[in-house]
């Protein structure tokens, strides 16, 4: 698990470990097991909602709505989507 993985690299002498993860699937035991892990943050994006019940101090949620419009945009004005992700957005 991330929890391991994070427990592992503190072990080995990691100064500090954060967890970035695309989608947050904070299922079963996720929640306590990152609390309990040895991480100074968790971040992820808002591609599925987090309910306030599980989000807690160290968990960080980053909005993907200006890099989805601007993707529609790019798509609509038959421009390089590809081009958002050597930009601000990246």
């Amino acid at each position: 698990t991330v929890a391991a993985a994070a427990g592992l690299l503190k072990e080995r002498g990691a100064a500090s470990v954060r967890v970035l993860a695309t989608h947050g699937l904070l299922s079963g035991p996720a929640i306590e097991r990152l609390k309990a892990a040895p991480v100074e943050e968790v971040v992820v994006t808002n591609t599925i909602p987090i309910p306030e019940e599980k989000r807690f101090d160290r968990l960080t949620v980053l909005s993907i709505a200006t890099i989805i419009a601007d993707a529609l945009d790019a798509v609509f004005e038959d421009t390089s989507v590809s081009e958002l992700f050597r930009g601000d957005n990246v």
